[in-house]
């Protein structure tokens, strides 16, 4: 690596709205903020929602007068 031509990495501090920090290094500012972390986002926590695609098919199908076994 050459010198003088990269940025230098800091300590920073990253805080979620849940209230998670995190200490990290980067080249911004100290003191960062995020609205999901992986303390919080359901999709770690297991608290993740399936949305129905078998109802949006068939309102689709509905929507434009198609046979949904026409095609098969």
């Amino acid at each position: 690596m050459k010198n003088g031509i990269h940025p230098e990495y800091k300590d920073v501090t990253i805080t979620c709205a849940c209230g998670h920090v995190v200490k990290t290094k980067s080249t911004k500012p100290e003191r960062t903020t995020v609205a999901v972390c992986s303390a919080c986002h359901p999709f770690y926590t297991g608290k993740q929602k399936f949305v129905d695609a078998a109802g949006r098919v068939e309102k689709f199908m509905k929507k434009y007068n198609m046979d949904a076994n026409a095609s098969k």
